[in-house]
C-alpha cells in the first residue's frame, strides 16, 4: 500500500473542514423529534431547537401546504449547512382519519355545549346558534346514532350525540375542552370503537400519496405512515419509492456517497385498532415505528395503551427498529411553562424503556413554549438515562437478526463491542460506516457509552441522528484505515470527548476499495474469512517501545477480503 503524505498546511485545511462540517453535539442517548407548525418554522426558532437537543424535525402534512413545507424543510437544510448539524427530516402523512375540518378559530366547549357536525361542503359558520363543524367522513350520519360519543383528537374533549338530521348530527359536550382544526374524530358505542364503514378506509389516501409523492422529491429521510393496520401497506409503499428514486436507465453508477439515490426510511405508526393482531409483522417491515398514543387511546381502552407501548418499543429494540413514543408527552406545555409531575414521570418511564427517540406535537406545533418543552424532555431524558446506566435498568434478550454470514458476524462483533466497552469502562465507541449498518447494530445493544458513528454520506449521519445513542459524524474515508481512525480521536479530542488515557473501542464495516459491505476486523486481534472458514486471530503486540495504543496494525498480508472489524485502543 502507497503511504501518502499530506503537508501540514493541507492537513489543517482537513480538520477546519471537518469540524466545520459537524456542529453541535450532545452525548445525550435518547433522541428527540420535534413537530414543526406556527410556532416553531422559523429560521430562528428552528436554530435554537436544534441548539438545544432536536434531532429530527417532522412536518405533519395534515396541516400546511406544500410550499409551506418546502419553506421549512430549506430552513433545516440551511441549518444543516451553515452550523454542521444533521436533523434528520420526517414527513408525516395525514392517512384515512376522521377529522374535523378548517376552523377560523378553536371552539371552547363546556359541559352542556352543543356542536353540530356536518358533512356539508362548505360548513355553514353555525345552524339556529349553534357552531358548526365540517366532517371529511360521507357515513357521519349512517354510522352514529342517537347515545354515541364522540372522541375528539383523542380525548381533548368528548361529545354525546343527541339527535340526526339529514347531513347534520348534533351532540352535547359532557365535559370541558377544545375543537380545532383537523382534529381527529373516533366514536364509540357502549364503550366500544365504532368501526363501521371507516375500517373500509384505504391506509394511504389520495391525498396522502400526493404527499409522498412531494415527500420523494424533497429527499426527506423519513416517511410516517399513519393508520397502519398490516404490513402490506409498508411493503407496497417501499416498493413505490424505490421505483421513483431508482436511477434512470442508463445512467452510469458511481460509488460516491454523494451520488447515491436518496434512501426514505419508511415508520409505521402504531395508532389503529387493527394493527394490535399485526405488530410483530409490521414491526418487520418497516424500518422504524412511532407509537401515537393519542389516537391509539381513542381506538382502543385507555388502560391498555401502556402494555402496548411497552411491548413494541420492547419487540422494535429486539428486531433493530427505532421506536419512537409520541402525542401528550407534555400537552399542559402547549399553554402552560412548566409540565405536570405526572407527564415529567411519564416521560422518564418512556426513556427508562429505553425508546429511541421521544416526540413533542402540539407542545412544539403550536404550542407557547417549544423551547421550555423541548428543555423538560432533553433534563428528564440525560437524568434517566444517567439512573439505567448506574442501576442497569432494562436490559432485553436480544434475539439474533442477522439473515446472512455478514450480517450475523456484524451482529455479533457489535454485541462482543457493547459488552466489552460496558466491562471495561470505555469512553466510547467509534464505527465506521457507509450505510449505517453495523451502528444499527450497536444502537440495538444500548451500551453505557456514547457510539460515535463516522459515514461519508449526510443522508446516512441524518437517518442515524434518530437511532438511540448514535452520535454522527459526517467524513471523508480514506484507503487507509489507520489514517481514518487517526483523523476520527484528532476530531474527538478537539471536541473534548476523548481524552488522553480513555480507553475506545473501534468497529469498522467498510470494505477496501469501493464495495460497500464491509469487512474486517482489528480487535485485540483480527478475524477474516479464508477458503471459508472463519477464523480470530489474537495478537498483544505493540508497535514501537514504550507504545501505550493497543491495537493491531494494517498488515501487508496477502489475504480475501476481510469481514467487520473491532479495535481497543488507549490514546496515549
Amino acid at each position: 500500500m502507497a503511504i501518502v503524505t499530506i503537508s501540514p498546511a493541507a492537513e489543517q485545511e482537513i480538520q477546519r473542514a471537518l469540524l466545520a462540517e459537524n456542529g453541535f453535539r450532545s452525548t445525550r442517548r435518547t433522541k428527540l423529534v420535534c413537530t414543526i407548525g406556527p410556532s416553531s418554522c422559523s429560521y430562528e426558532v428552528l436554530s435554537e431547537l436544534a441548539q438545544n437537543g432536536m434531532n429530527v424535525a417532522r412536518l405533519n402534512m395534515t396541516h400546511g401546504n406544500h410550499e409551506w413545507h418546502n419553506a421549512v424543510v430549506a430552513r433545516i437544510r440551511q441549518l444543516n449547512k451553515e452550523k454542521g448539524y444533521c436533523i434528520a427530516i420526517m414527513a408525516d402523512t395525514e392517512g384515512s382519519e376522521i377529522h374535523t375540518g378548517e376552523l377560523e378559530e378553536a371552539i371552547k366547549v363546556e359541559v352542556g355545549t352543543r356542536v353540530y357536525f356536518t358533512i356539508r361542503s362548505p360548513a355553514p359558520p353555525e345552524l339556529g346558534g349553534v357552531p358548526v363543524v365540517g366532517v371529511n367522513y360521507d357515513s357521519l350520519g349512517e354510522d352514529l346514532e342517537v347515545g354515541d360519543h364522540i372522541i375528539v383528537d383523542g380525548g381533548m374533549c368528548e361529545l354525546v350525540v343527541v339527535s340526526k338530521a339529514g347531513p347534520d348530527v348534533l351532540a352535547e359536550s359532557i365535559e370541558q375542552g377544545l375543537l380545532l382544526s383537523k382534529a381527529n374524530l373516533t366514536f364509540r358505542r357502549d364503550g366500544e370503537l365504532i368501526r363501521g364503514r371507516a375500517a373500509l378506509l384505504p391506509v394511504i389516501s389520495a391525498k396522502d400519496w400526493r404527499d409522498i409523492d412531494w415527500a420523494i422529491s424533497a429527499q426527506v429521510d423519513f416517511i410516517a405512515v399513519s393508520f397502519v393496520r398490516t404490513a402490506d401497506v409498508i411493503t407496497n409503499l417501499r416498493s413505490y419509492i424505490e421505483t421513483r428514486t431508482a436511477p434512470a436507465a442508463g445512467a452510469s453508477g458511481s460509488s460516491s456517497a454523494a451520488e447515491e439515490p436518496p434512501c426514505i426510511e419508511l415508520i409505521a405508526k402504531l395508532e389503529a385498532y387493527d394493527c394490535l393482531a399485526h405488530l410483530d409483522e409490521i414491526i418487520r417491515a418497516a424500518d422504524g415505528i412511532m407509537v401515537a398514543r393519542g389516537d391509539l387511546g381513542a381506538q382502543i381502552p385507555v388502560e391498555e395503551v401502556p402494555s402496548v407501548q411497552k411491548f413494541a418499543v420492547s419487540r422494535a429494540r429486539q428486531l433493530g427498529k427505532p421506536a419512537i413514543v409520541a402525542h401528550q408527552l407534555l400537552h399542559s406545555m402547549i399553554g402552560y411553562p412548566i409540565p405536570t409531575r405526572a407527564e415529567v414521570a411519564d416521560v422518564a418511564d418512556v426513556v427508562r424503556q429505553r425508546a429511541d427517540a421521544l416526540m413533542l406535537s402540539g407542545e412544539s406545533a403550536m404550542g407557547a413554549y417549544p423551547l421550555k418543552a423541548l428543555g423538560v424532555l432533553r433534563g428528564v431524558a440525560g437524568r434517566m438515562e444517567e439512573w439505567a446506566r448506574d442501576e442497569k435498568y432494562g436490559a432485553v434478550v436480544l434475539p439474533q437478526i442477522g439473515e446472512s454470514s455478514d450480517g450475523a458476524i456484524s451482529e455479533e462483533i457489535c454485541a462482543s463491542a457493547a459488552l466489552m466497552a460496558n466491562r471495561l469502562g470505555a469512553a466510547a465507541i467509534f464505527v465506521f460506516t457507509r450505510r449505517g449498518y453495523m451502528a444499527n447494530f450497536l444502537s440495538r445493544c444500548r451500551p453505557d457509552c456514547p457510539v460515535f458513528a463516522f459515514t461519508d454520506s449526510q443522508s446516512v449521519r441524518q437517518r442515524l441522528n434518530l437511532r438511540w445513542g448514535i452520535m454522527p459524524f459526517r467524513m471523508p474515508f480514506f484507503p487507509d484505515p489507520e489514517e481514518n481512525v487517526r483523523r476520527t480521536f484528532q476530531l474527538m479530542r478537539s471536541r473534548g470527548f476523548v481524552q488522553q488515557g480513555q480507553l475506545v473501542v473501534v468497529v469498522s464495516d467498510l470494505r477496501p476499495g469501493k464495495e460497500d459491505i464491509i469487512r474486517s476486523v482489528q480487535a485485540s486481534g483480527w478475524l477474516y474469512v479464508q477458503q471459508g472458514q472463519l477464523v480470530v486471530v489474537v495478537s498483544d503486540l505493540r508497535p514501537g517501545k514504550g507504545d501505550i495504543i493497543r491495537k493491531v496494525r494494517r498488515v501487508q498480508w496477502k489475504m480475501p477480503s476481510l469481514v467487520p472489524y473491532m479495535t481497543i485502543m488507549i490514546l496515549g
